[in-house]
């Protein structure tokens, strides 16, 4: 027989009642998860600049075999067989040239990392011999006569594109394993955004690893993928996947 609210009993009409709560906090549950996941979301870059911004045009990333004078170890940390003696020693290397526009002179502290899909980081720059920017400025000269040491592109960068500094930036081989890999470029804009520390632990001390807050900056991302396979890796050609804007 079917039952209607007035031929349900007494068990049937509580077990309805308890059905209409648990639905109701459910949706409440739903609701305060959406809300925290606003409010934590990672911030984006303002469509539109709302600080100094610098242009920038580059060259995907290229290899480059450097001969390197001995000094005992190499500047990737391998051991060379004599002092006196020459290592060669293979690299990545991003060329780029920077252009204010901003109607103003503006400082430039250049930062560049290469985070893979297996999470690993690299910093350009970092423990690369002298030579090896010498090497390519000698490849790039009939392009770019007036390249730039990586030393002394930091600093003001002047307005107009007759002021426009050529320079680069180079990286040591990444693993085999890597197939995909994102480049950072920082330094290219004021924009800056206070977000808050989550993690943050009242209980104990600030500190650097307890900040009540971080300060993420505009910066520019570029994800390339690298054809092929460990074996094919020294000798593909990186993919540009996408260029975006992020905070971080």
């Amino acid at each position: 027989m079917r039952m209607n609210a007035r031929t349900c009993s007494p068990a049937g009409r509580a077990v309805s009642a308890l059905l209409l709560v648990v639905s109701a906090s459910l949706v409440m549950v739903l609701a305060t998860l959406v809300v925290v996941s606003a409010t934590v979301a990672a911030p984006i870059p303002s469509i539109a600049p709302v600080s100094w911004e610098l242009g920038i045009t580059y060259h995907d990333p290229d290899r480059i075999t450097v001969e390197l004078p001995g000094s005992g170890v190499s500047s990737i940390g391998s051991e060379i067989s004599g002092a006196g003696n020459s290592d060669f020693g293979a690299y990545w290397y991003l060329l780029y040239t920077v252009t204010n526009e901003s109607g103003r002179e503006v400082e430039f502290y250049p930062s560049f990392e290469i985070v893979t899909d297996a999470l690993g980081v690299v910093t350009g720059g970092e423990g690369i011999h002298p030579r090896v920017y010498e090497a390519v400025d000698e490849r790039h000269r009939r392009v770019y006569p007036f390249f730039v040491d990586p030393a002394r592109m930091v600093g003001a960068i002047r307005q107009g594109a007759d002021n426009a500094k050529t320079s680069a930036i180079a990286f040591p081989p990444l693993d085999p394993e890597v197939n995909r890999f994102t480049l950072y470029v920082g330094g290219l804009s004021g924009e800056i955004v206070k977000v808050r520390n989550w993690g943050f632990d009242p209980g104990q001390e600030e500190s650097e690893s307890n900040a009540r807050s971080f300060l993420l900056r505009k910066t520019l991302a570029i994800t390339y993928d690298i054809p092929g396979d460990r074996r094919t890796q020294p000798i593909a050609k990186p993919v540009r996947v996408k260029e975006e804007w992020v905070m971080r």
